[in-house]
């Protein structure tokens, strides 16, 4: 009984590293779980993620470029290795929710794989945001600034587990269904797992926990309000939003 909870939680494990990155994996093997039962290890994909661009600022730091040009890279990292896969929900997002007027158009936008000026715009803060606020902190501690790239990496997606268990899917396919009706007791143990991680690290858990709690409460009212629930591009706008105010709490403690 033992030697399968740890195999089905290896599974889970696999699809979440499988699922967020880009990275190659083997294929899962039957039967898979679902994108529900693994959302505790979205921060260890988010792990994964942390610790690949927190390796590469240091090696940029150590081959002496300036720490704007190191965080630069380190983000771009990040991006290569997911795909763009939260940025492009976060663009899908803004265009849906703020050029529509109705429900279904709202949808319909955020389905279309072409970018208009409100996801352009969004994209923009996001990646500035996160890259100043690498380099913020490269300049002044690399070491937090590497302890932050890996925290803020499994706490953000740790966020889009509860948004998972707390909204409803807004459609009736898609990756929203499919993630839609995670328990709670898997959102808090990966919610435990990235504020472990966030103590161990030395950074302040508290101001984040506030902070990204605060914006990822309203970017779950929101979605409510705009398209009754969540989709797939609700959870990747959710992990942006989550890291971007987390990059700002440091640099705020930092000065």
């Amino acid at each position: 009984m033992e030697r399968g909870w740890i195999k089905a939680r290896l599974s889970e494990a696999h699809l979440a590293v499988l699922l967020l990155t880009r990275l190659p994996m083997p294929r899962l093997a039957d039967p898979a779980p679902t994108l529900a039962q693994s959302v505790w290890a979205y921060p260890l994909a988010g792990l994964v993620v942390g610790a690949i661009s927190a390796l590469a600022l240091f090696a940029t730091l150590a081959l002496g470029l300036p720490p704007a040009l190191a965080a630069g890279l380190a983000v771009t990292v990040q991006v290569v290795i997911t795909g763009a896969l939260h940025e492009d929900g976060l663009a899908d997002v803004a265009d849906g929710f703020w050029g529509g007027r109705e429900r279904a158009r709202r949808l319909e936008i955020m389905r279309d794989s072409r970018i208009g000026s409100y996801g352009v715009a969004a994209l923009v803060l996001s990646l500035g945001l996160r890259w100043q606020g690498v380099a913020a902190l490269a300049e002044a501690s690399p070491a937090l600034a590497m302890a932050g790239l890996i925290g803020l990496a499994m706490l953000s997606r740790a966020a889009c587990g509860v948004v998972m268990a707390a909204l409803p899917a807004a459609r009736s396919e898609g990756m929203g269904r499919y993630a839609a009706g995670a328990a709670w007791k898997r959102v808090l143990a990966g919610g435990a797992i990235g504020l472990g991680a966030a103590v161990g690290l030395g950074l302040p858990v508290g101001p984040l926990a506030l902070v990204q709690g605060a914006l990822v409460v309203g970017l779950m009212q929101l979605a409510r309000t705009k398209i009754g629930g969540q989709t797939g591009d609700v959870l990747g706008t959710a992990q942006q939003l989550a890291e971007i105010g987390g990059w700002l709490v440091l640099a705020a403690l930092l000065s």
